[in-house]
């Protein structure tokens, strides 16, 4: 099944310039999303202990992936939405600031983590996703997306991270 059918370019959103690639028909699919889930755990990343899922949304492929992987799940969010004691990372933006968290007992030392998101860009927020589970004790064994804009600087951003994608824009 070529994924790549289920994606939407939508041009000059979010600001002009931009081409938006929009996951929603691939949502609205059964079948690619069974698919999707399907090549996430096919990744062959043994010993994988917890999945760990980028709101908003990362946690719609995470979610069914640790189901399928039969692993517990654990959310990364913005400040303020996590309501247990937290590590926060700070990452920069093009223009400004902002952060994720995760549950300070949501990774143990030692546990393998496998961390999803949609789309890979700049590497920003993953990179800080990274830092949150490296924070807790945990070994990131690999960040995998669905979409990987290969023209951005995101690989480069997590090395030497294994980096996995579906799809993948030169």
């Amino acid at each position: 099944m070529d994924l790549n059918k289920y994606l939407r370019d939508v041009p000059d959103f979010p600001k002009p310039g931009i081409l938006f690639k929009d996951i929603t028909p691939l949502l609205a699919s059964p079948t690619a999303m069974k698919e999707a889930i399907a090549r996430l755990a096919r990744l062959d990343v043994d010993g994988v202990d917890k999945v760990a899922a980028i709101e908003s949304r990362g946690f719609l492929f995470g979610v069914p992936l640790a189901m399928q992987l039969g692993v517990g799940f654990v959310p990364i969010r913005k400040p303020g939405k996590l309501p247990w004691k937290t590590n926060r990372v700070e990452y920069a933006l093009e223009y400004g600031k902002d952060a994720v968290e995760i549950h300070q007992d949501g990774v143990r030392p030692g546990e393998r983590v496998l961390l999803i998101d949609d789309l890979l860009a700049t590497g920003g927020t993953m990179g800080a996703a990274c830092q949150l589970v490296e924070g807790c004790g945990g070994v990131v064994a690999a960040c995998a997306f669905v979409v990987e804009l290969c023209f951005l600087p995101g690989r480069q951003r997590l090395a030497p991270r294994r980096v996995e994608s579906l799809v993948a824009f030169r």
